[in-house]
């Protein structure tokens, strides 16, 4: 379906909402515009780095609270959008270690209502918590060896998750390539999942090399094709992120009020679609730029792109 369908049918007011991606990486883009542009409100973000499609959601003044391991955009500094709001208490933020996070969502997938770890043991994340009525854990004693402590953590379910994948066919047999971090489990825990893609390819291609299929059909809500989905953030073998945009939304983060404002109505308010903000980027000509530098750097490696 058309991703405007998508976010009207499965993201509302209120919704806990998995972001996929990582850093600067296949970040969902072009459905995090589409939510801003349907003014979706109150909503809950969880993931691990929750990145640059958290912090447009927070300076668009959509989001209530996250959960997550970190928000910032890796050698282009913190997000600035989210961390204002965190400092001055207008949005609540949850620490867990990145591991937490893909534990909570395993134990969602797996219909489990929590789920043991030792990763956050000793660490300050357990001593800080956001001011909610939400219990953070439970640490308790190892049955089978007493004197071992062990963390407890919740199950988490979100009712919508957005992805950005390379391939899937229509009926949403998806191909992540690269990194795939948290999504699988928090794809499987989610009661609905959005997924905007590069390519659509036939389900005998899936059916053919069936052991190279990340998410099968039956955990997608809705297939997207959406070239160049992820930008400013990169999509393996398809295209690198794109520095010179990410500096420029940076400082805009930075400044705050007046700037944050402008980006959005320029690029987000001001597009009626995800191909209308490609050209206002540079267009064909940039979008071909970073073709050309992913392809550089897969050769390097040695790979085919």
């Amino acid at each position: 379906m058309g991703l405007r369908e998508a976010v009207g049918r499965f993201v509302f007011d209120g919704a806990v909402v998995g972001l996929g991606g990582q850093n600067i990486g296949r970040c969902a883009m072009a459905t995090v515009h589409e939510i801003i542009r349907q003014g979706k409100r109150d909503l809950t973000l969880v993931g691990c780095n929750l990145s640059i499609s958290m912090d447009l959601l927070v300076g668009a003044d959509l989001v209530r609270r996250c959960e997550g391991g970190s928000g910032n955009l890796e050698r282009f500094g913190s997000t600035f959008c989210w961390r204002r709001k965190v400092q001055s208490g207008e949005i609540e933020m949850e620490d867990f270690s990145h591991l937490g996070m893909v534990s909570r969502f395993l134990a969602g997938e797996m219909g489990l209502p929590f789920m043991p770890t030792k990763s956050l043991l000793g660490s300050d994340i357990l001593v800080h918590k956001a001011p909610s009525t939400v219990k953070k854990y439970e640490i308790i004693e190892n049955p089978w060896n007493p004197g071992e402590a062990v963390v407890l953590l919740p199950a988490l379910n979100p009712d919508v998750s957005i992805i950005h994948v390379q391939k899937s066919d229509s009926m949403g047999n998806v191909i992540i390539g690269g990194f795939t971090t948290h999504e699988p489990e928090m794809v499987r825990a989610s009661r609905n999942t959005i997924v905007t893609c590069e390519e659509i390819i036939e389900s005998r291609q899936i059916r053919s090399d069936p052991e190279r299929t990340t998410l099968p059909h039956i955990y997608i809500s809705a297939v997207v094709h959406q070239p160049w989905g992820a930008h400013p953030t990169s999509t393996y073998r398809y295209y690198d992120f794109d520095a010179e945009h990410l500096r420029f939304y940076q400082e805009c983060a930075r400044a705050g009020g007046e700037q944050v404002k402008a980006y959005l109505d320029r690029f987000v308010f001001g597009s009626e679609s995800f191909q209308d903000y490609l050209e206002k980027v540079g267009g064909k000509e940039r979008l071909l730029q970073l073709e050309k530098a992913m392809k550089r750097l897969c050769a390097s490696k040695g790979e085919n792109p």
